[in-house]
């Protein structure tokens, strides 16, 4: 494998929204998977994790695609690893359709080391694991945190209760649901416009039972904001989805 690691996907029926396309919430679980495969090639396993008494934590995922793959083809995913930058890690990943000639969508991923039992970041210098670095493939820097314009309106789109289908094995909802609340933030004739770009930052996690406000902007310049709110005030996620500009100039020309 070296140092980018190589992952082919089929796209079944429940990997799909009702448009045959691959879900958004796929694809962050199958980039999850991935990243975890390629460390656990390295020895670095979740069970190796955990007895060091660490963890990785996601911050932020900036993720574009030219087109989502659709049922029945078969996908090849590539991801490394960037080093990291201060006490954040990068990630990137580079998804091929079947005739693997050019990529369809491509993402950037930030991460940070985390102390399980004191709640705080490691440096970077402070990992005890060798994580070779691919330094002649780069999808483009650090993915930036999401933050949401001040002054920007936000309405209440719908509120949802973490509920036991949705926790995974850490305890707490996971990265890659939080792809399908945004998108259920969304109504379905924007949704059928297209969309071209998402990216998330994670601010704190979701556990059982946690109550979430989620709450969404107009579209402005091709952009809608979302974010998930707690009963204090405080968020859990803010995101941005990106519409399809090609798209969008074809139905301003029709």
């Amino acid at each position: 494998m070296g140092v980018q690691w190589r992952e082919k996907h089929y796209i079944h029926s429940d990997n799909c929204d009702y448009k045959k396309r691959c879900k958004l919430s796929t694809l962050l679980e199958w980039m999850q998977r991935a990243g975890d495969a390629q460390l656990g090639h390295y020895g670095v396993s979740l069970d190796e994790m955990i007895r060091q008494g660490m963890a990785w934590m996601l911050v932020t995922i900036d993720l574009e695609w030219k087109r989502l793959p659709v049922y029945g083809e078969t996908i090849e995913m590539v991801t490394w690893n960037r080093g990291a930058t201060g006490v954040q890690w990068q990630r990137d990943f580079r998804i091929y359709g079947p005739d693997s000639a050019d990529w369809i969508a491509q993402a950037r991923t930030s991460w940070v080391l985390v102390d399980l039992n004191k709640r705080r970041i490691f440096r970077a210098s402070a990992c005890p694991y060798d994580l070779p670095v691919h330094p002649d493939d780069c999808v483009g820097g650090m993915p930036r945190k999401v933050e949401v314009p001040a002054g920007l309106k936000q309405e209440h789109a719908y509120d949802m209760t973490v509920r036991v289908s949705s926790i995974d094995m850490n305890g707490h909802l996971n990265n890659a649901r939080f792809g399908d609340i945004c998108l259920d933030a969304m109504q379905p004739e924007e949704l059928e416009r297209g969309l071209s770009r998402f990216r998330i930052t994670y601010h704190r996690e979701a556990v059982l039972n946690d109550k979430i406000a989620v709450i969404r902007s107009a579209w402005q310049d091709g952009h809608c904001f979302i974010s998930g709110i707690s009963d204090e005030g405080t968020a859990y996620f803010d995101a941005v989805i990106a519409a399809d500009r090609d798209e969008m100039h074809r139905n301003e020309v029709e």
